[in-house]
């Protein structure tokens, strides 16, 4: 096949213990699943205490390993959410119809791997389009927006349940908490977002960030990890 000219490189995540890295198709993400966190966002509370799922996405480029990152422009209000990464592999495809309506039941089939992500978000310009009821890509799905660590195969962690997520800002704890206290688990954020889109294999889901979340400058040293999965460090240059 000809193009017009050369396609960009495929974006992609280190595997551990492999020469092969694993290509990002589509990055998904899910807001406040955790309730700590949706309290310190505004949300009210939900009577059975668990706020119906959402998602919003990020450019699959905006994946990029540790190290040095850039700072946006366009935002006096840069902050870091770390989250439990989820890396979809080949069974996703056929899983449910075909990706599409996956059952609880067979969603962590779906998975390929685990790693540690941090969600960076432009929070004043995400406030500003919130105000005015106009979409918050621009706050969210910017360059260079997550950061992720190696993705660590089911096949060498199992599948985790519960353990520490945690990120530090030079050095100090900001946010401290457990996968266990996730609104919506794993296998059920697999199954609902299937109800919405068709998950195909090379697909990641953040899957949410516990409570903490403040404000980083250029300069910051940002590290994080979960219990049993790894850990990520990076430099806001």
């Amino acid at each position: 096949m000809d193009f017009v000219f050369s396609p960009p490189p495929v974006a992609s995540l280190e595997v551990a213990g492999s020469n092969s890295r694993f290509p990002i198709r589509r990055v998904y993400c899910v807001g406040r699943n955790y309730a700590d966190h949706a309290r310190e966002m505004g949300a009210h509370e939900q009577a059975d205490g668990r706020e119906p799922p959402f998602f919003f996405c990020k450019p699959a480029d905006a994946v990029l390993g540790g190290g040095d990152v850039p700072y946006p422009p366009a935002t006096a209000n840069l902050q870091h959410e770390v989250e439990l990464v989820v890396a979809l592999g080949p069974a996703t495809a056929t899983a449910g119809n075909e990706g599409a309506d996956i059952p609880v039941s067979d969603a962590l089939a779906c998975v390929y791997g685990y790693t540690v992500g941090f969600d960076l978000t432009r929070r004043d310009v995400q406030a500003r389009a919130k105000e005015k009821g106009h979409p918050w890509d621009m706050g969210k799905g910017f360059d260079a927006s997550a950061p992720a660590g190696v993705l660590q195969p089911v096949a060498a962690i199992g599948h985790p349940e519960r353990g520490n997520i945690w990120l530090k800002v030079n050095g100090e704890l900001r946010q401290n908490g457990d996968l266990a206290n996730m609104s919506w688990h794993v296998a059920e954020v697999i199954a609902n977002l299937s109800t919405f889109v068709r998950l195909m294999p090379g697909d990641l889901i953040f899957t949410g960030t516990p409570a903490g979340v403040s404000t980083v400058v250029q300069g910051d040293v940002l590290e994080g990890g979960v219990s049993g999965v790894g850990e990520l460090k990076i430099r806001l240059v």
